[in-house]
């Protein structure tokens, strides 16, 4: 019953504390800003397995719990094993009681994914949530929030310099379709203003997909079925497969559908011109060494 009336004036208290913040306020990008952060966090919580936890890997901002059943790759899961990270549940849907025993400092998570829990996660301790747009601006964000802006800086810095690089290096006549095929059939991320990570760094980089794919509007991703596969005409076709969270099932599903007719019909696949990219930067993708892998990929199919 204390708990419960503490949790509830600090409930209370919230619309004031920016006001009164002895740490640092987060005023644009987060909801239910303005938010009160510490001036060093040095107990968060983190929500997202993907982008958030491994961009505070990358800002070396130490975290001390995480939804470990949702980690998208094993490399991930062993190094947060590892570091002794707890585990707090599905991403989905984190365990309330599992993050007060961590007794935490900040908690980050995602807005569309936990916007709903905000009120109750704000009453345990300072809550940023943010969508994950460009994913440039998310990493910078990390870093204002946790103290770390020259480090995102640095990093940023060398990516853009490299993307400078290759993109003076593509084809200018070069058309590359991308794929994800899953258990529910195909998805196709689309390069435009809410373009997913990977695919907006393959932009930057100077990489040009075929109408199909683009789009200047809202949308970010396309269903094709088996037979609107064909309009996927780009010169090249990169195509990552992902069975769900867990990667075991990805080798027997791609044999599946690489042995399936219609596949091999395919112009790039009957071309030898189709490559299998990696999920963990692809489906998985999680800040700058992420952006690197695609840019690995790129040099590795792609250029000349």
């Amino acid at each position: 019953m204390r708990l419960s009336a503490l949790l509830a004036s600090i409930f209370l208290a919230l619309p004031h504390a920016a006001a009164a913040c002895d740490g640092r306020v987060v005023e644009t990008g987060v909801f239910g800003a303005p938010v009160c952060t510490p001036a060093e966090p040095a107990r968060i919580v983190v929500l997202d397995p993907q982008m958030a936890l491994g961009m505070l890997w990358e800002l070396e901002v130490p975290v001390l719990g995480a939804p470990l059943l949702s980690l998208p790759d094993r490399n991930a899961s062993a190094r947060a094993r590892e570091e002794g990270i707890a585990d707090i549940g599905h991403a989905q849907q984190p365990s309330l009681e599992s993050i007060v025993a961590l007794d935490p400092d900040l908690i980050i998570g995602d807005t569309y994914a936990h916007e709903g829990f905000y009120p109750s996660l704000s009453r345990i301790a300072p809550t940023i949530l943010s969508a994950h747009g460009n994913w440039k601006d998310h990493f910078r964000l990390l870093a204002r929030v946790t103290g770390r802006e020259q480090t995102a800086a640095a990093r940023l810095e060398a990516y853009e310099a490299r993307v400078a690089g290759i993109r003076k290096r593509v084809p200018a006549d070069l058309t590359v379709s991308v794929l994800r095929v899953s258990p529910n059939g195909f998805q196709v991320y689309l390069d435009g203003p809410m373009a997913y990570a990977p695919y907006a760094v393959l932009a930057e980089a100077g990489i040009r997909r075929p109408a199909y794919e683009t789009t200047e509007g809202t949308d970010f991703r396309k269903r094709p079925d088996w037979e609107e596969l064909a309009v996927l005409d780009g010169d090249i076709l990169l195509y990552v497969v992902a069975d769900g969270y867990d990667p075991e099932g990805d080798d027997a599903l791609a044999a599946k559908v690489e042995s399936d007719p219609l596949w091999q019909m395919l112009p790039s696949v009957a071309a030898g011109r189709a490559w299998r990219v990696e999920r963990s930067q692809w489906m998985g993708f999680h800040g700058v060494a992420s952006a690197h892998a695609v840019l690995d990929d790129i040099e590795s199919f792609l250029l000349p």
